[in-house]
């Protein structure tokens, strides 16, 4: 996570609570920009991509997945995981691939998903829509220089991502204070990636079990709110239908570690992140997927509609 310039982060946070309901009006007009597609893509340094301004009925998976996406001397960065967000490969995220960029056209050669390719609309200043014409669908990308870019509050805004970021949470420290409860017994917790984005499960095996030798005891429908006036702290309630739902204030205290302040007993918990979930870059540049993060894709909250935009490709 990194900090930066307050007018910055208020310019962002008016995008992230608007995006929701801005209808972003396609047409027909010639709206080809005076600098070529490359100087385009690169007058800003990160494109945010803002999945709730989709249009269409299809999906992109590697934008599906990405907060940002940068294009720099012909390598596509991205920024698709919380942890380390602002600071890893100097806030571009890391290299998913290649493109080329002519005319208004993007070619897009992804690491994993292969070949995509984009017509290339300028909407105004500092957005883009990015249109597939293979599914229908168009994608909205604002565009920031890094230093005026509130990484912090990507984080906070989407933190239920983060929390599915490691294969488990393992509890490692119980405060004395603090009546005895029943969650007491829990010793780890698992968010999933996919599906209705708001399943976990829990465990009560012994602390130090071994991440893929872990029993899960329960599934259950978890959620996490905001708390007035605090943008970084956060409410997490898990839904134990043998004991009722169990309702914490979660404070993230580094990229590893939570701390869930358990309200009803007064009780301070803290869960170590193990097994960061995410595709890397090997040392022979091949990509290591032995974490399963395929199903990690960001879910558009708004209402899915037909894309006005014609496909001219075909």
């Amino acid at each position: 996570m990194k900090t930066i310039k307050l007018l910055s982060g208020i310019a962002l946070v008016s995008l992230l609570f608007t995006s929701c309901y801005t209808e972003v009006v396609v047409d027909d007009f010639d709206n080809r920009p005076s600098i070529s597609l490359n100087q385009l893509l690169n007058s800003y340094e990160l494109w945010y991509v803002d999945i709730n301004q989709t249009i269409g009925y299809g999906q992109t998976p590697f934008l599906q997945k990405a907060f940002t996406i940068s294009f720099r001397n012909g390598i596509v960065y991205a920024n698709n995981n919380l942890v380390g967000i602002g600071s890893q490969g100097g806030g571009f995220g890391i290299s998913i691939g290649t493109y080329d960029a002519y005319d208004m056209i993007l070619d897009v050669y992804h690491d994993l998903d292969g070949y995509e390719t984009f017509d290339v609309y300028q909407i105004d200043s500092n957005t883009i829509e990015l249109y597939n014409p293979f599914n229908d669908t168009s994608y909205f990308l604002h565009g920031y220089q890094r230093n005026t870019f509130d990484y912090d509050l990507v984080f906070y805004e989407n933190i239920h991502y983060f929390l599915q970021e490691y294969e488990a949470w393992e509890k490692t420290f119980t405060s004395d204070v603090g009546a005895i409860n029943e969650f007491d017994y829990e010793n780890f917790l698992q968010f999933l990636a996919g599906g209705n984005d708001s399943t976990f499960r829990s465990s009560q095996d012994s602390v130090g079990t071994p991440v893929d030798e872990l029993y899960w005891d329960y599934t259950g429908v978890y959620g996490v709110g905001d708390i007035s006036g605090n943008m970084y702290l956060k409410t997490l309630t898990l839904d134990y239908d043998f004991f009722a739902d169990e309702f914490f204030e979660l404070n993230v205290i580094t990229d590893q570690l939570i701390e869930l302040y358990h309200t009803d007993s007064g009780t301070f918990y803290e869960f170590t992140g193990r097994g960061y979930i995410q595709y890397l870059r090997l040392d022979d540049g091949s990509w290591d997927k032995s974490k399963s993060a395929g199903d990690k894709l960001r879910r558009q909250k708004t209402d899915k509609k037909d894309n006005p935009r014609k496909n001219t490709r075909k």
